[in-house]
C-alpha cells in the first residue's frame, strides 16, 4: 500500500514573558497524541528551535518521548549550525530514548556541497542506533541539498530519509529518482498530502495538523480508498485549514486557545493574529475539529 504518513510538526508552549512552559508543551503533546497521526516531528521550525537553549531542547525531548513514545513515532530535530551542538543534541536524544532524529543543514553561513557532505558524514558516524532524516529548508538556512548530493547522503550509514520544506513536489521527485526505494521522503507542504505520493513521497510533515488533525485524517483515508468525491471534499477542508492557520505558530497558539489547550504564546518575533484572523481561526476550529 502507498504510504501517506502524517507526521505532526509540534509547537512549543511559552508563557507570556517568553519563558518555556513545559507543562503547556506536554498538553500540546497529549493533544497531538490523540490525533491518530503516524508520528510527531518535535523541535523543528514549528517548535521554534532556534530560540531554544540546549537544556530546553533536552527537556522537551524527554517530555516528547514520555508523552508520545507509546502512541506514535517521535522524530526529534537535533539540527544546529555546528557539529559540536548537533553531537550534544544527538546524545541527549539517545539518552531520552528516541530512535529517530532529523538534522537540518547548517545555517547562517554558506556551506559548499562538500562541506554539507562532510557535515552529514560526521552526523552519520555518531548516530548508530538512530534513524536520521536530512532536513532541507533552503529558504531558512540558505543552504540546499542538490539531487546528486542527496544521492550521496542516502548512501551513508544511518541516514534513512529526508524532510523537504519550501520546495515543490518536483524537487521531491528529483530526489526520489536518485535515492534507494526504501529511502523515506516527507514533504513539508501540508496541503499536498493526497498527491505527494505521485512524486515519490511517503507523506507530509504538517504543523497545521497539530491543531486541526481531522481534515488531514479524512483526506488520507479518502486517498487510500481512492474515492475521488471524498478526496475532493476532504481536500477542500485541508485547504481551508492551511489557508487559515498558514503554518504560523501564533495562529496555531490562537487555535489551541479555542481548543482549550494551554499553549501560551510564541517566543520568536511572530506577529499576533488580528481580530479578523482570530474570527477565522474560531470558525475553522468549530467547523474542522
Amino acid at each position: 500500500m502507498t504510504r501517506r504518513d502524517i507526521i505532526t510538526a509540534v509547537p512549543v508552549a511559552f508563557s507570556e514573558d517568553g519563558a518555556l512552559d513545559l507543562e503547556g508543551s506536554r498538553a500540546i503533546l497529549r493533544f497531538v497524541g490523540e490525533s491518530g497521526n503516524e508520528g510527531a516531528f518535535v523541535l523543528g521550525t514549528t517548535g521554534e528551535f532556534p530560540a531554544l537553549s540546549f537544556e530546553e531542547r533536552a527537556a522537551l525531548t524527554r517530555a516528547s518521548v514520555e508523552e508520545l513514545g507509546d502512541r506514535m513515532r517521535v522524530i526529534v530535530h537535533v539540527g544546529a549550525p555546528s557539529l559540536f551542538e548537533v553531537r550534544r543534541l544527538i546524545e541527549a536524544t539517545r539518552e531520552a530514548g528516541a530512535t529517530e532524529i532529523a538534522v537540518i543543514t547548517p545555517y547562517y553561513l554558506s556551506a559548499s556541497e562538500e562541506g554539507l557532505y562532510d557535515f552529514f558524514r560526521e552526523v552519520s558516524a555518531v548516530s548508530d542506533g538512530l534513524d536520521v532524516y536530512v532536513y532541507v529548508f533552503r529558504d531558512r538556512t540558505g543552504n540546499f541539498v542538490s539531487a546528486p548530493l542527496m544521492a550521496r547522503l542516502a548512501a551513508l550509514p544511518n541516514i534513512v530519509g529526508a524532510k523537504i520544506s519550501g520546495e515543490p513536489l518536483a524537487q521531491v521527485a528529483e530526489y526520489r529518482a536518485v535515492v534507494p526505494a526504501d529511502f523515506v521522503l516527507y514533504t513539508g507542504s501540508d496541503r499536498d498530502l493526497a498527491v505527494a505520493a505521485d512524486s515519490g513521497a511517503q507523506g507530509v510533515v504538517s504543523g497545521i495538523s497539530s491543531v486541526l488533525p481531522r481534515p488531514f485524517r479524512a483526506l488520507r483515508a479518502a486517498a487510500i480508498e481512492g474515492d475521488a468525491d471524498a478526496v475532493a471534499s476532504a481536500q477542500a477542508d485541508v485547504d481551508t485549514a492551511v489557508d487559515t492557520i498558514q503554518g504560523d505558530m501564533a495562529r496555531m497558539k490562537a487555535a489551541y486557545a479555542v481548543l482549550g489547550v494551554p499553549a501560551g504564546g510564541v517566543r520568536m518575533a511572530i506577529d499576533a493574529p488580528d481580530g479578523a484572523a482570530i474570527a477565522e481561526i474560531e470558525t475553522a476550529v468549530r467547523d474542522l475539529s
